[in-house]
């Protein structure tokens, strides 16, 4: 497990390595500090392991545990419930409300909007 960080972390939840790299990457020289996951279970297995986090990036169309089963599952955990949320999906905005996310980007997504909602929900921390 990495060392607690000065930065905000991030903690990226996709399965496509690509777009764990371009985000995490993003977010180094943004000046935050990512954690990958490849999926909600790893991403739920960090976060009750004492892996503190300031904002989710969750893509929600991912094998194993998708994003909706992840958020529930974290919504149902008061030790990392409040943790907000940013989807980054080309999934059916129709279904937002229910996943009571901080922000919403569809795929492909514009990474200065992403990093700007970062920084905000960062901010108000």
């Amino acid at each position: 497990m990495p060392p607690p960080s000065p930065l905000p972390t991030v903690l990226v939840v996709d399965d496509d390595p690509g777009i764990q790299r371009l985000m995490t990457s993003f977010l180094k020289v943004e000046g935050f500090a990512p954690i990958a996951a490849a999926n909600g279970k790893e991403a739920l297995a960090y976060l009750r392991g004492a892996g503190a986090v300031s904002v989710i990036l969750l893509d929600l169309k991912m094998p194993v545990m998708d994003g909706w089963t992840f958020r529930r599952e974290q919504r149902r955990d008061p030790a990392i419930a409040d943790i907000p949320v940013v989807v980054l999906s080309g999934a059916d905005a129709e279904q937002v409300p229910e996943l009571a996310a901080a922000a919403w980007f569809d795929k492909p997504v514009s990474i200065p909007q992403v990093i700007s909602a970062i920084r905000r929900l960062c901010e108000n921390l």
